[in-house]
């Protein structure tokens, strides 16, 4: 009896090492971290949601935008939103949110909230911006936030 728990303990003992690779084979060798790119990361999430600031804005709509080493994403129009935020070094508070010329809003007070998180150019990104209503938000003349 003891030589057949011992040999039902020993075949255990062999298989669990040919399935996890141990044994006299030798050591598993991972292959050595190298960088994807050359280019610092570039990977936005950008929101839009109704409400005054982005602690209480529920999301309504939300893409991701990365611009480096391509433009690419969920984002609508990737090249020109990545041109748009390179012209301005990636500060998001130096787009153009005002109105354009000729455009007509009501004043009404319904506010939309606009954010983006992430990295831009290796560097954390976090901005928030709120229009007062959805007029003032689709007269700005920036694509970022057109989606």
């Amino acid at each position: 009896m003891r030589k057949t728990t011992g040999a039902i303990g020993l075949g255990a003992a062999l298989a669990v090492s040919a399935v996890l690779g141990i044994g006299t084979s030798g050591a598993a060798h991972a292959a050595p971290a190298k960088p994807q790119s050359l280019y610092p990361p570039s990977a936005l999430v950008l929101t839009v949601g109704w409400g005054p600031d982005a602690a209480t804005t529920e999301v309504q709509r939300a893409v991701t935008l990365s611009c480096r080493p391509t433009p690419t994403g969920t984002h609508p129009a990737p090249t020109r939103a990545c041109a748009e935020l390179r012209s301005v070094g990636g500060m998001f508070g130096q787009l153009r949110t005002g109105a354009e010329a000729g455009r007509v809003c009501t004043k009404e007070w319904h506010p939309i909230t606009v954010t983006a998180e992430g990295i831009w150019d290796g560097r954390r990104v976090s901005y928030e911006h709120t229009f007062a209503n959805n007029c003032f938000k689709s007269a700005a003349p920036t694509t970022v936030f057109e989606f």
